[in-house]
């Protein structure tokens, strides 16, 4: 079963925050009506007097409520509109990600979105061609992908031969040679320049994958992996278009990157992400 993490981190903060006010608003009202049946003079050291002795029989449950509260909120407001942490669990991206990179994913770049129920409140920017993007799963939106952002709304895409047209005009490819790495098979690295963004993909010359031409409909997007011949993205049945209203935030940012049990490469620690 997926843990909705957003929806446990909106009630976490709620319930917390709900106990710690009816506690202290309790706690007023009776310091208010000691108040009135006091001298002028002595209100004040009443109402301390009060506040003291509530202190001190302070629940335990008012007492974590009172601790976590800021904490939860600050990080409920972080992730929801600033940044949120993900970790990149396959190699569908590589080499722009490898397996145990954590990045940061800015909430805000396209506009900011209530949590749990994901409804855009603050209009800003629009996804480009070559974004990097995290997303929400069109067959299950419990789960995050991240791939690369092709195709935009009236596009054609074609994925032939190894090689990607966007609108019919073929997408420009350097071959850099031979890629090193563990997947058992030949791998060519290539430079590809798609919507102004230099960044490298990786094909795999004898091994098949799902080509075909798509128009993107209205209000949805193309995405593609970077490690074109082992990626799971919409050129496949359970991805597909991607509705706008499903896209997470742009990928920004490296900030460590371990893949237990390996050693972490702190190399890649603060890499932007292009």
């Amino acid at each position: 079963m997926n843990l909705d993490f957003s929806l446990l981190l909106v009630v976490a903060t709620f319930a917390s925050g709900v106990i710690w006010g009816v506690w202290a608003l309790l706690g007023a009202v009776k310091g208010n009506s000691d108040g009135q049946a006091a001298e002028a003079d002595a209100v004040e050291e009443a109402v301390a007097a009060s506040e003291n002795k509530a202190a001190s029989k302070e629940p335990v449950i008012v007492e974590y409520a009172r601790s976590f509260f800021p904490v939860l909120l600050l990080v409920l407001v972080v992730r929801s509109f600033l940044f949120e942490p993900f970790r990149i669990p396959s190699s569908s991206m590589m080499p722009t990600l490898l397996i145990g990179d954590f990045i940061f994913v800015s909430k805000f770049e396209y506009g900011l979105r209530l949590p749990v129920v994901n409804t855009k409140i603050v209009d800003l920017n629009e996804p480009e061609r070559g974004d990097v993007i995290v997303f929400r799963l069109p067959s299950n939106p419990s789960t995050n992908y991240i791939k690369r952002l092709v195709g935009l709304p009236g596009d054609t895409i074609t994925y032939r031969n190894k090689r990607l047209y966007v609108n019919n005009e073929p997408v420009k490819l350097t071959f850099k040679g031979l890629y090193e790495s563990n997947m058992g098979t030949e791998v060519r690295i290539a430079s590809e320049s798609l919507g102004g963004i230099e960044h490298d993909v990786l094909l795999m010359p004898y091994q098949r994958s799902m080509e075909g031409t798509f128009v993107v409909p209205e209000g949805h997007y193309f995405m593609m992996g970077d490690n074109r011949d082992n990626s799971r993205d919409s050129r496949y049945p359970g991805v597909g278009f991607v509705p706008e209203d499903l896209v997470v935030g742009k990928a920004v940012r490296i900030w460590m990157n371990w893949d237990f049990p390996n050693m972490p490469q702190w190399t890649r620690i603060g890499d932007s992400i292009n």
